[in-house]
């Protein structure tokens, strides 16, 4: 009798080629998929993101069954289940009497803890193997890194497109450029009317989930109404479709772009479904390729999309690996002021973030210059502690994996690494909001007021952020010239903003616990 072959698969593995199932004859293997309390509760995600994962679970495993595969798939409200992905693999090899367990590295950091414990708590051979649906592999990307002074995503961004040949033109890259970002910064238009983005009505499938998700996670952040995600590889192909023959043209322009109200504009919101495993990133880029070389989007649009996942996913999933575990408990800054309230509530005079909180309470979304500009931005020069930070963006998007969401936030957004992976903070007052939104017209706030009462408070925020930190930004060439414009002001003028700034600071309300995490 041939040896039975264990494969786990996780919520965010639902791809056909994933290299677990390749090379096991289908009558030799189990499939095993698990729906447990651990991962719904590390932090307390937000309903979508549930609903999401799980239903594209249950849809991916008759799919499973469809193609031949037998699979054992544990429900969350099985009789037996045990809640952790360690208790659910042990309890299926005591099922099944597997000779060996083959599975895919994880995203994140604490599963490959667990997974590595596996072999000696189960006494079996456990294969890890390499998550091939990246381009670049942890090992490559470590290889790369080393001896580098500066970990610069674009060198690593034309490497990826050397290696995968997208736009290319020979040897140099289409166009005569790397990088058209210059021209992807438009600010919206008050005529901007862009495409609908495709939802789709939940089968009965989802519905399930829907009403499992409403009573076992009622107190969790974020709605449901709203729930229109891909959770099949085709409806993520539909989606994908949708993108570029509909939105893609416009999205290099308008990708920086914030507009109240329109929370999609040209976006592609394909990362879930990327993400999850829906979707192949590689076929995403040749199908946007097509479209440029067919003349259906320009190449700034789509050389923007293809960046954002050759460049920008697959970078900063190797910066997560490079960095972990430290990156977790980052805090350069020294930033202890706990998280307001109005993260969780949207309850904020300011526009901008209430628009970009109640676009994420209602969809699990929000595109990521409202994540960086306006929500990380605020977190940053107001000196919010990176760890609370952090565990928002993970509870309240669908797309937040850890390996993704960690560095954007840790890194990016609040320099809490010291500026490994970007070599500025990204800070800015509100004459950027106001720059690239139509957000700061109706405010109780008035953004070209610097200080004082009705101030803008990314105004007084931005210049006391700047103050405190002087002696560890005044040497960065990006930004040395702001303390120049800061040296010519008054004292007065300067002792102004500074005040604006903590008169601000001591109305924010804290968080109540138990937002994040039990």
């Amino acid at each position: 009798m041939p040896a039975l072959t264990l494969i786990p698969i996780l919520g965010d593995q639902l791809t056909f080629g994933i290299a677990s199932l390749q090379g096991v004859p289908k009558t030799d293997a189990v499939v095993l998929l698990m729906e447990v309390h651990e991962e719904t509760k590390y932090v307390r995600h937000h309903k979508q993101k549930i609903a999401l994962i799980f239903s594209a679970m249950r849809h991916f495993a008759a799919a499973l069954e469809r193609d031949g595969w037998r699979v054992d798939y544990v429900g969350l409200d099985d009789e037996h289940n045990s809640g952790s992905f360690t208790g659910e693999i042990r309890r299926a090899v005591q099922r099944h009497g597997p000779s060996r367990i083959r599975v895919v590295e994880p995203g994140e950091y604490r599963v490959r803890e667990m997974m590595n414990g596996w072999a000696a708590d189960l006494g079996l051979a456990v294969d890890i193997l390499p998550d091939d649906r990246f381009v670049c592999t942890i090992d490559d990307f470590r290889q790369w890194a080393e001896g580098r002074r500066e970990l610069v995503m674009e060198n690593f961004y034309r490497g990826m497109r050397l290696r995968t040949g997208l736009l290319m033109d020979g040897d140099g890259p289409e166009g005569g450029e790397w990088n058209y970002d210059a021209q992807n910064r438009a600010a919206p238009d008050r005529y901007l009317r862009p495409p609908t983005v495709p939802r789709f009505e939940p089968d009965a499938i989802t519905r399930e989930v829907l009403d499992l998700v409403a009573v076992r996670f009622a107190d969790h952040f974020g709605d449901l109404e709203a729930f229109g995600w891909p959770v099949t590889a085709a409806q993520a192909d539909e989606a994908l479709d949708a993108f570029i023959g509909e939105r893609l043209a416009g999205f290099g322009k308008y990708q920086d772009a914030m507009v109240h109200g329109e929370d999609d504009l040209f976006h592609s919101l394909l990362s879930t479904s990327i993400n999850l495993g829906l979707l192949d990133p590689i076929d995403c880029c040749r199908r946007a390729e097509a479209a440029y070389h067919s003349g259906d989007a320009p190449l700034n649009a789509v050389e923007g999309f293809i960046r954002q996942i050759i460049g920008w996913r697959e970078y900063i999933r190797g910066m997560y690996w490079l960095e972990m575990p430290a990156l977790r408990e980052a805090n350069a800054l020294d930033a202890r002021r706990p998280l307001p309230e109005f993260y969780w509530t949207g309850e904020t005079d300011m526009r901008c973030m209430a628009d970009c909180v109640r676009s994420t309470r209602s969809n699990a979304h929000a595109h990521h210059i409202q994540r960086l500009m306006v929500l990380g931005n605020f977190a940053l020069i107001a000196g919010i502690e990176p760890q609370q930070v952090e565990d928002w963006f993970l509870v309240v998007y669908a797309d937040a994996f850890e390996w993704v969401e960690l560095p954007n936030v840790a890194a990016m957004a609040l320099w809490a690494d010291k500026g490994r992976l970007a070599s500025k903070p990204y800070a800015a007052s509100g004459n950027y909001i106001n720059k690239m939104s139509d957000y700061c017209g109706d405010c109780r706030y008035t953004v070209s007021k610097k200080f004082g009462s009705g101030a803008c408070p990314f105004n007084p925020l931005y210049w006391h952020f700047m103050h405190r930190h002087r002696r560890l930004f005044e040497g960065n060439r990006r930004i040395s010239r702001v303390y120049a414009t800061w040296d010519r002001m008054s004292a007065d003028k300067q002792q102004a903003y500074l005040d604006s700034a903590d008169t601000f600071l001591q109305t924010l309300v804290p968080a109540a616990p138990g937002w994040a995490r039990d």
